[in-house]
């Protein structure tokens, strides 16, 4: 039996299971949300198959019961009830300024008009949506759905420019805040994007929207689970390593069961089952990346990061928080929940190797302006560190600063800011994939950064001193002093190496090195 196909670049019902194309049932969950009236915003990371779930409740409401033959849904639903659906859809195109979605904004309604078969005659953006909405129910004798697709990509393709950005959100603020007014006329709302703005800036009024992005029953509601994959993708993943797999693109979770993302399953397969970063090269993070260098961000931190449940749904452009932004482009994502200070807090994680590596590759660029130098750095640090070959290590780290063009750090201070080298350092290992421990907690005290790669177990402390010269490796000392690597020795087959690095601001390097 030949396998099905791929339902590659396919985001519609319709085309996916007319042509063979293997589907992954989310019906269940469709259903969950569906079986009675809501409103329901749902954040997820590009390409994790938000437009294909839209879709896939559009046909639902529809009627189109052919399509879900073999589905969950199919024996569930009312199929009699057909509904009148909107579809907002903000995912085609760049919109520069106001005008420009105003008049998207408009002939988005049109097309909606057209569809259902009717006519308006208001003049304003409002007017229009208010008047769709009531006279699609008095013709289908169904209150309307009304679903949005990308809802946020007006403002997200202009956040490098806050002005217009804000001009953007107040202009979709003008065309979401009818779906409170028209509660009564409006069945089901579903709204989807990548990040989460307050309720004060962009839904205001909108109260009964219900906020499924981190709970635990819709968790799998997009991406691809174990089962997924050992089932519905059994024919194409035969003879897989399932913990390599697992390891690259497995781990984005939302407090329920880990996924994968759909984008890098697919591209595995199509490519023979070959590993790369299929995810991360269709994405730029550049803006993060600058955002990161203007609050001179400590890149160690990202190994560790602990927040509240405000700042991963709290995103606004006048004060953009890094993390929120890294959670909500799938950078980052839920490790574990703990409470603290009476505080329901969230411990975070980069999710899989891929993101880890990709990610270490753009901070690597952007920390130290690399491009074709890196891999000439990289590969000595790999080999160096893989070996237990300190000296040859610290070697690379020196050669690693001296070839920084500080030239193009003249207009900011981002060299001189105290984490900068271990910033610098974490990115580098990172980029090699070496698990990372920054400020390594032990009974008594911290060290900046552990290293472990291969046999060895590298216990890392870094000192920052205006001079040329010192006395003594105090970074070295700390260390010894502190017992910061106790914790790891005796462990079978590891070797410990105890290593302080003092640099100098004035040098940009690294002028002091012991290790035991």
């Amino acid at each position: 039996m030949n396998p099905k196909n791929l339902p590659l670049g396919i985001n519609t019902l319709d085309k996916l299971r007319g042509s063979n194309c293997i589907y992954v049932d989310k019906t269940r969950l469709a259903f969950q949300l569906i079986k009675q009236p809501g409103a329901f915003f749902l954040s997820r990371p590009r390409r994790f198959g938000k437009s294909l779930f839209v879709d896939t409740l559009k046909e639902i409401f529809e009627g189109n019961q052919k399509l879900f033959e073999g589905l969950y849904i199919h024996d569930q639903w009312d199929w009699s009830r057909k509904f009148p659906v909107i579809k907002i859809d903000f995912a085609g195109g760049v919109l520069k300024n106001r005008q420009e979605l105003d008049l998207r904004i408009l002939d988005i309604l049109h097309e909606n008009a057209e569809h259902l078969g009717v006519s308006y005659k208001s003049t304003d953006i409002p007017g229009k949506l208010g008047t769709l909405i009531r006279k699609a129910m008095a013709k289908y004798g169904q209150r309307a759905v009304v679903l949005v697709d990308e809802y946020d990509k007006p403002i997200l393709d202009n956040i490098d420019n806050p002005p217009i950005a804000a001009e953007m959100r107040e202009g979709l603020k003008n065309l979401y805040s009818v779906l409170k007014q028209q509660d009564a006329n409006i069945q089901f709302i579903f709204m989807t994007g990548v990040t989460k703005f307050s309720k004060v800036s962009l839904f205001s009024g909108l109260n009964q929207l219900t906020d499924i992005t981190i709970s635990r029953d819709f968790s799998t509601i997009c991406g691809y689970t174990q089962e997924d994959l050992e089932q519905t993708f059994a024919q194409h993943l035969q003879g897989v390593d399932w913990d390599k797999l697992r390891l690259w693109y497995n781990g984005y979770s939302w407090r329920g069961e880990s996924v994968y993302n759909p984008y890098d399953i697919l591209l595995f397969i199509r490519e023979g089952l070959e590993y790369g970063n299929y995810w991360f090269e269709t994405g730029n993070p550049t803006f993060l990346v600058k955002l990161f260098q203007s609050n001179r961000y400590f890149l160690p931190n990202l190994e560790h990061v602990e927040v509240t449940e405000e700042i991963l749904k709290s995103f606004e452009i006048e004060r953009i928080n890094p993390v929120t932004l890294l959670f909500q482009s799938g950078y980052l994502t839920i490790e574990s929940t703990f409470t603290a200070m009476e505080r329901y807090m969230f411990r975070l994680k980069i999710p899989n190797q891929e993101v880890k590596v990709a990610l270490g590759d753009q901070l690597v660029n952007a920390y130290t302006d690399f491009v074709e130098e890196k891999l000439g750095i990289q590969r000595p640090l790999y080999e160096y560190l893989f070996q237990g070959n300190v000296s040859g290590f610290l070697d690379t780290v020196r050669r690693l600063f001296a070839s920084i063009p500080w030239r193009n750090f003249t207009n900011n201070d981002l060299a001189n800011f105290e984490g900068y080298y271990a910033s610098v350092l974490y990115a580098f290992l990172s980029s090699l994939n070496a698990r990372i421990i920054p400020e390594d907690i032990t009974n008594y005290g911290q060290a900046d950064i552990t290293a472990i790669l291969g046999d060895h177990i590298y216990v890392m402390e870094i000192k920052v001193v205006d001079g040329e010269n010192v006395k003594e490796n105090l970074a070295l000392k700390q260390i010894r002093e502190y017992n910061y690597a106790q914790k790891y020795r005796g462990e079978p087959g590891k070797t410990v190496h105890e290593v302080g690095l003092v640099f100098s601001r004035s040098k940009r390097n690294l002028i002091q090195a012991d290790w035991e």
